[in-house]
């Protein structure tokens, strides 16, 4: 039994979402305030990564496009709430035509560069959209305890 790519966007759109119920929920003021543990980012950055991740396994391994991705930008990244909406709108469109021209089971119409990706290697289309899931999943998590620790006014810097 094979995963269709409606419900592969319908997972990832679901994350996505959750991550912009957050910063909404944090606001402009809290949005960029990443908690104080060792390591931890911000709302704004965990959202703007899964927006990289998006845009470059969907667009460059799966639909083949020039991708220009400055990862560790995305973990520095700053904005306003309504900046960051427009910017997950425009992902999750682009990844849905990423999504009409995947072939899950083929090889990557490109092989990842420069990745921090550890593990066995992405074998075929399938895979890297199957890793979209994982990051924007587990990174939602993420979030939302940077969310709960943020309002629950748990120190911040």
């Amino acid at each position: 039994m094979g995963i269709s790519t409606d419900d592969l966007a319908y997972f990832v759109y679901r994350a996505v979402d959750g991550m912009i119920e957050i910063i909404e929920d944090l606001g402009d003021e809290l949005a960029c305030v990443r908690p104080d543990l060792p390591g931890a980012n911000s709302a704004y950055a965990i959202l703007t990564h899964c927006l990289g991740v998006i845009t470059y396994w969907g667009g460059h391994a799966v639909a083949g496009r020039d991708v220009d991705r400055d990862r560790d930008a995305e973990f520095r990244a700053t904005g306003t709430v309504a900046s960051l909406v427009q910017a997950s709108d425009a992902a999750k469109r682009q990844f849905a035509a990423d999504l009409a021209a995947a072939q899950p089971g083929e090889p990557l119409r490109r092989p990842p560069l420069a990745t921090t990706w550890h593990g066995r290697e992405l074998e075929n289309q399938g895979s890297a959209l199957l890793h979209i899931l994982e990051e924007v999943a587990q990174h939602h998590g993420h979030a939302e305890l940077t969310r709960d620790m943020l309002l629950s006014g748990g120190a911040a810097r």
